[in-house]
């Protein structure tokens, strides 16, 4: 039987990645689904036996590479993404896969296949994995926007609104609105996510709900629990906070931003 993980913090992707998976061999079982890079590490601290994970990039509190760098993992990943920004040649090695969303069942099966064809020879996976989680991110972490913009749709008319005018993005009431520097809130059609990967890395996903400029961000403060606190130099009403295992990444993003 084969065991696999999967790390989705999407439910119905998660669930659309279970059901083909089991679709295409009642043999294969699903250990678990993680939703976060803390679950993660938490359950992977734990003495659990599986053969395989599949794991999204983009989590709600951070990348998948930092439960790579904290956790030794020794059996193959197969990393999924929205975003073709991702699929880098570094993925095409010999120890590693990777497959674009939405999902189907032809590339699920390749994945599967090529993971059957390489698994007796994994003997330096674990060095490998980390040799290229670190060009993976290094790539990432040099993705830059370009003058681009989001598209506010009010009435008949479609607007264009440039990145550098929104100091941050808000999901709220299962909408997602951007918030200029003057304070006025616009409603929008795309996901933090989606917008994550196109504003690159002048926005931090401070946690599930905000994605901050950094042109809005004053400095941060300590906070309860080893959390941090976001000041901005707009006068926004509510409090951003950061969690404690997203603090360091975040002070390292400052610091080279």
């Amino acid at each position: 039987m084969l065991k696999i993980v999967i790390i989705e913090d999407e439910k119905r992707t998660a669930q659309e990645l279970s059901e083909i998976l089991r679709s295409i061999d009642d043999e294969i079982e699903i250990l678990s689904v993680l939703s976060s890079v803390e679950q993660s590490v938490l359950f992977f601290k734990t003495e659990h036996v599986f053969d395989l994970i599949f794991s999204d990039i983009q989590l709600t509190d951070g990348l998948s590479f930092d439960i790579f760098k904290t956790i030794k993992i020794s059996v193959p990943v197969i990393f999924c993404t929205a975003y073709d920004k991702y699929a880098l040649e570094a993925f095409k090695t010999n120890t590693i896969d990777y497959i674009l969303k939405p999902f189907d069942k032809e590339s699920v099966i390749k994945a599967l296949e090529k993971y059957e064809t390489l698994k007796d020879n994994f003997s330096s996976y674990d060095n490998n994995l980390k040799n290229l989680l670190k060009r993976v991110e290094d790539r990432y972490l040099l993705v830059q926007p370009e003058s681009i913009s989001v598209i506010i749709n009010q009435g008949d008319k479609i607007i264009p609104l440039k990145i550098q005018e929104i100091a941050l993005f808000l999901h709220e009431d299962d909408y997602v609105f951007a918030v200029t520097f003057d304070l006025k809130k616009h409603i929008l059609n795309s996901t933090l996510e989606e917008l994550e990967d196109k504003c690159g890395t002048t926005f931090f996903r401070a946690n599930r709900q905000y994605l901050v400029n950094r042109k809005a961000i004053k400095d941060a403060s300590r906070y309860f629990n080893r959390k941090l606190k976001l000041n901005l130099i707009l006068n926004y009403p509510q409090q951003i906070l950061i969690s404690r295992l997203k603090s360091q990444q975040f002070i390292d993003w400052l610091s080279s931003h």
